[in-house]
């Protein structure tokens, strides 16, 4: 799996003149799931996807921008922070090495 994954946004974050139709998810260091119960991220919590999205994404959002997020949107990031989660062997498409 690649250390990024590009999420197409269903309805664009708008931010004075600029309009955000994709953001980047970059795979996140141990480092930067500080203070973020990773169990958390897993479920989906909307208050812990607010504090890591910021952290993880091209462009970069604020929380501000999180929180006003079309929920579909929501999803599909926080499905994609969980999945760089996962172990390899966890994941449908990955066979287990021999």
């Amino acid at each position: 799996m690649s250390q990024k994954q590009t999420v197409t946004l269903d309805t664009p974050i708008k931010r004075g003149d600029q309009v955000i139709t994709e953001l980047t998810i970059r795979k996140p260091s141990s480092g930067e799931l500080r203070g973020i119960a990773l169990t958390d991220l897993l479920q989906m919590n909307v208050t812990s996807l607010t504090k890591i999205l910021p952290r993880l994404t091209s462009p970069s959002v604020t929380e501000q921008d999180v929180a006003r997020m079309d929920p579909a949107d929501l999803v599909q990031c926080g499905s994609q922070v969980a999945d760089f989660l996962l172990p390899k062997a966890s994941k449908p498409d990955q066979s287990p090495e021999e």
